[in-house]
């Protein structure tokens, strides 16, 4: 009977030590208050009512930021959210140094987005997310390794901007391009100029090139339904005309001068 009562006793006793950690999971076990020892996973034994133990999952966990209102260097108030991912590499540290691991990983990456955010002008803001989000995952990570935590990766969500400054920015980039248009098409003129110039001067080396041209812009004219045709001469017949229109005119005077 007594042998019976034992055996029950012993079967009680081993079923309240025996406890099973899954793989994700470490138990923290206290033997009177002091810290004992690190188990799991699988199998392990504590003894009752003297050991205490604490379960701690070491899987990477996501924490939304919530959203903070924040003034950038150059005072303009934006709000941010953003994520950060950590997991506990040391887990009794993260029991044994803090109190809540979670809420104290939360806490001082809010306070660092606003501190991170102070630092950064607003154009900095929006075009350099990745070295932001970088160096807060540096400063966070550097304030929670004595706590055994590490932070594995941080990200900016949305970055909400006031609707006047919107607008501000909205003209300003409207102005920018309108600046690169006109110099764009400032180049294109000078360009234009320079091969216009360039080809004057061969036409003016090369009379044939010239008459050429003319036939070409003939060409070009006839392809067009157009009811008026304009005929060029070429310039080495007006340039007989001329000469011919001053030999006679010189012809003429003289005749006239001996008449007299």
């Amino acid at each position: 009977m007594y042998l019976l009562i034992g055996l029950a006793i012993a079967i009680v006793l081993i079923g309240i030590s025996a406890h099973i950690a899954q793989e994700y999971q470490r138990a923290i076990v206290f033997r009177l208050g002091r810290y004992h020892r690190t188990a799991g996973p699988g199998l392990y034994f504590i003894i009752p009512f003297i050991d205490r133990q604490i379960t701690v999952d070491i899987r990477t966990r996501t924490v939304d930021l919530e959203q903070q209102e924040t003034i950038t260097k150059d005072s303009v108030t934006i709000k941010v959210n953003a994520v950060l991912w950590f997991k506990v590499t040391n887990p009794e540290d993260a029991i044994i140094k803090v109190a809540n691991y979670n809420m104290a990983v939360y806490q001082f990456a809010v306070t660092a987005l606003r501190n991170i955010i102070g630092q950064h002008l607003l154009d900095e803001v929006l075009r350099e997310r990745e070295e932001i989000n970088a160096t807060m995952q540096k400063i966070v990570d550097a304030a929670t390794e004595p706590w055994g935590i590490k932070i594995v990766m941080v990200e900016m969500k949305d970055v909400e901007i006031p609707e006047s400054m919107q607008r501000a920015m909205a003209r300003e980039a409207e102005a920018i391009r309108e600046k690169r248009a006109r110099i764009i098409k400032a180049e294109a003129e000078l360009e234009a100029s320079m091969k216009l110039t360039q080809g004057a001067k061969q036409m003016e080396e090369s009379p044939i090139a010239l008459e050429l041209r003319r036939m070409q812009m003939l060409s070009e004219i006839g392809i067009d339904n157009n009811t008026t045709t304009i005929v060029l001469v070429p310039s080495d017949f007006t340039n007989a005309a001329k000469s011919f229109t001053e030999l006679v005119g010189k012809k003429d005077k003289g005749q006239s001068t001996q008449n007299e």
